[in-house]
């Protein structure tokens, strides 16, 4: 079975974000990093060569696939913010109904700008992914 390529690393994740080469997604990426380690209670850790995770907890797949990943966490990428969340079902519809701009993928939710989103929203979607990961995977966070 394949390997995880994305594992926690002893990275500076101040000095990732200070090479974050477009000044306003370096600036919402600041941001959101102050923002998500407030809403979780954990510090930032940079996960592989490009992600922000905050916590973390063990999956095991019924396929035996199995790894460790942050509860929440984002990447500043090149043309959106990518927030790693665990937005579905009723409890998150609502909220990403009144986010703003945003799509979202599988485990994803995209952002342009946190510009874009209504923060005290956003903030609820941290809060309520990190509860539902917490839920789900209890004692291995």
């Amino acid at each position: 079975m394949a390997e995880n390529k994305t594992k926690p690393t002893a990275q500076d994740v101040p000095g990732f974000l200070d090479g974050v080469p477009d000044p306003k997604r370096r600036e919402d990426a600041r941001a959101l990093c102050r923002l998500m380690a407030r809403e979780t209670g954990e510090p930032p850790v940079l996960w592989g060569p490009s992600i922000i995770g905050f916590g973390s907890y063990h999956y095991r797949y019924a396929s035996g696939h199995e790894g460790d990943a942050p509860v929440v966490g984002f990447s500043p990428r090149a043309r959106e913010l990518v927030l790693y969340l665990y937005c579905h079902g009723e409890w998150s519809d609502e909220l990403l109904a009144r986010l703003g701009r945003h799509r979202t993928g599988k485990a994803c939710l995209y952002i342009k700008s946190l510009a874009d989103v209504d923060e005290a929203t956003l903030v609820e979607l941290i809060r309520g992914s990190a509860a539902e990961i917490r839920k789900r995977y209890q004692g291995t966070t």
